[in-house]
């Protein structure tokens, strides 16, 4: 692992590392807020999976969440959304490819070699985060934005007992219904739309739901809105009984204007949920 560098940030430190990730075949790029607690041990964790078209370092810069983030004791993780590089495949259109990796495993075509976005959220960061930095893996939680709010609901539903709690900023929630989801899945996963079924969070949701809290917040006036499949998802959680809430906060759109208005109350929930 490479250390690009390492800042002071709200009495703890801001890094931006870079390791050879075999599951993407490529150099893969990440940050860690790591609070001032975890100089004298592990800390609990929160995850933020960002959305298309970013890398680690639109939340890390834009999200706000390092000071409530060090107010509460807590890791963040910014991974990248996608791999990236010299030979790994890409598109023209911004919401496929490189920047647009869904938290899928591809089985299609030129993608199948290097996205691998599931398995290395799932299994290679983590484990090399657990060797690497006094963070408590016990104590995890996941939350994330548009494409990455999408990743954080399924991967949270998928990897049961991984994380105590699930947010989501604007989360496409139903893309086997849209087109940010259909376009993406028929290029990574191929036409077989049952594989699909396993990406979508209202469909996971309707199935078997989440062990702990989830919390959504989407914008009134979010100009991705149609896409995003708010409606089905409060749907499922009502139909699966689940602990959770969803919030429609009136004039927002999809920007990180948004996103740092409310990132307080979304580490204050995940905090609650972690030192619980």
């Amino acid at each position: 692992m490479e250390t690009l560098s390492e800042n002071r940030c709200f009495g703890g430190t801001q890094g931006v590392y870079k390791h050879a990730a075999k599951s993407t075949k490529c150099d893969m790029t990440f940050a860690v807020f790591l609070p001032e607690e975890a100089q004298h041990g592990p800390v609990p964790v929160l995850w933020f999976l960002s959305g298309l078209t970013c890398t680690h370092e639109n939340a890390m810069i834009k999200a706000g969440a390092q000071g409530w983030a060090a107010e509460q004791g807590i890791a963040l993780v910014f991974p990248d959304t996608s791999p990236r590089g010299e030979g790994v495949p890409d598109d023209e259109a911004f919401d496929l490819g490189q920047g647009a990796g869904f938290y899928v495993n591809a089985s299609e075509g030129k993608w199948a070699e290097h996205f691998q976005m599931e398995i290395y959220i799932a299994e290679e960061l983590p484990t090399l985060l657990a060797g690497k930095f006094p963070l408590d893996m016990d104590r995890q939680a996941i939350t994330g934005h548009s494409m990455g709010g999408h990743g954080a609901l399924t991967l949270a539903m998928k990897l049961r007992g991984r994380f105590r709690s699930v947010s989501a900023f604007a989360p496409i929630c139903n893309p086997t219904e849209s087109e940010w989801g259909q376009k993406q899945f028929s290029a990574y996963l191929g036409s077989n739309k049952a594989k699909w079924a396993a990406h979508d969070a209202s469909l996971l949701m309707a199935a078997g739901g989440f062990e702990g809290p989830v919390l959504i917040d989407t914008g009134t006036e979010d100009q991705f809105g149609h896409l995003l499949g708010t409606a089905a998802m409060a749907g499922a959680i009502a139909e699966a009984k689940q602990e959770g809430t969803v919030r429609l906060q009136k004039g927002y759109d999809h920007s990180y204007f948004f996103i740092s208005t409310f990132m307080e109350d979304h580490v204050a929930f995940h905090a609650e949920a972690l030192y619980s």
